[in-house]
């Protein structure tokens, strides 16, 4: 057998496990999917009710442009009906139709409230007819007082924050929104603000490359902010990679192979402590750096309940 063929092998067998990993993950997380409240999962999209009763809500078509409020969510059933399309389901059905998206991959979103990637055959419209819901309209410098207040509640310096990130203007279904935002390595962004969590299109994991020999791999944008403060010495002498989602880990394996060292800093529930311990086992350059967040679920809920030793100075790196 030559080299690249065992090469090819590894890799096949690499993304065979992790796939299996994340099946397996899903599959828990399939039987309780559709118990997730519509309300709060539309919330996290960027939608929210023009009215509202004691056993409904109604909101806008997140799935079309319309005037008048049509799209009702039965607060009893947690089920939703759009009367201008005729269609109604769970949230798993809504989620596939707003993020164009799979079942497996509406699940994963839901898993872990952040937006899935898109396969090829998702990354154009399908003929539903419906049109991405957010578009790009601005990227500025953070400036806008609300982030501020917003980083401020996280425990991140502006400072910090405008190395990485920007502030954006987006349109969702006509209506202007303002969010930080973490740019993919694809183009698209991620977008946070007080409110909710969303996407741009494409959507994929964001990669700092800096030509460091060692990488580190954060699950969100306030797991690398909060890093940045906790220990700026290792995000300044590592290359950077951001999933935005666990769903992205079979892409990116192929990039850990190429460091001599690499440090998971993933999520300390069970989907981040599964991915980690499969990662562990495949990959033997890879070390897991979650301890540094023990007794909290992340770094970010490490850093804002104060447990750590404030490492921050200010950043050699100019925001762009």
């Amino acid at each position: 057998m030559t080299k690249r063929t065992q090469q090819c092998s590894f890799y096949k067998e690499l993304q065979s496990d992790v796939n299996n990993m994340l099946m397996k993950t899903k599959k828990m997380n399939c039987e309780t999917a559709r118990n997730i409240c519509i309300i709060k999962t539309l919330e996290n999209l960027g939608h929210f009710p023009s009215r509202k009763t004691e056993k409904e809500a109604w909101f806008l078509s997140p799935l079309r442009k319309e005037t008048k409020a049509s799209f009702k969510i039965s607060f009893r059933l947690n089920r939703w009906y759009d009367f201008g399309i005729g269609k109604g389901g769970n949230v798993i059905d809504l989620v596939c139709l707003i993020l164009n998206c799979s079942v497996a991959e509406a699940l994963a979103y839901l898993s872990d409230g952040i937006p899935v990637s898109n396969s090829p055959l998702n990354s154009q419209v399908r003929t539903s007819g419906i049109e991405p819901s957010n578009r790009v309209l601005e990227i500025l410098p953070i400036e806008h007082k609300m982030l501020k207040k917003y980083l401020q509640i996280r425990n991140i310096p502006v400072e910090v924050a405008k190395v990485y990130c920007k502030e954006i203007w987006y349109i969702s279904n006509g209506k202007r929104f303002f969010a930080l935002g973490l740019k993919n390595h694809l183009g698209g962004w991620e977008l946070r603000n007080l409110y909710f969590k969303t996407s741009t299109p494409p959507k994929s994991y964001s990669y700092l490359s800096k030509g460091k020999e060692h990488l580190t791999v954060l699950e969100g944008m306030f797991d690398l902010l909060s890093l940045a403060i906790i220990n700026p010495e290792e995000v300044e002498n590592a290359d950077l990679l951001i999933l935005n989602s666990l769903s992205f880990l079979p892409e990116v394996l192929v990039i850990f192979t190429h460091y001599s060292t690499v440090t998971l800093y993933l999520d300390r529930d069970s989907a981040g402590i599964k991915a980690t311990e499969n990662i562990l086992r495949i990959i033997p350059n890879c070390k897991d750096g979650s301890s540094l967040c023990a007794g909290h679920k992340d770094l970010n809920e490490k850093l804002v309940n104060g447990t750590h030793d404030r490492k921050y100075k200010p950043l050699k790196t100019k925001s762009g």
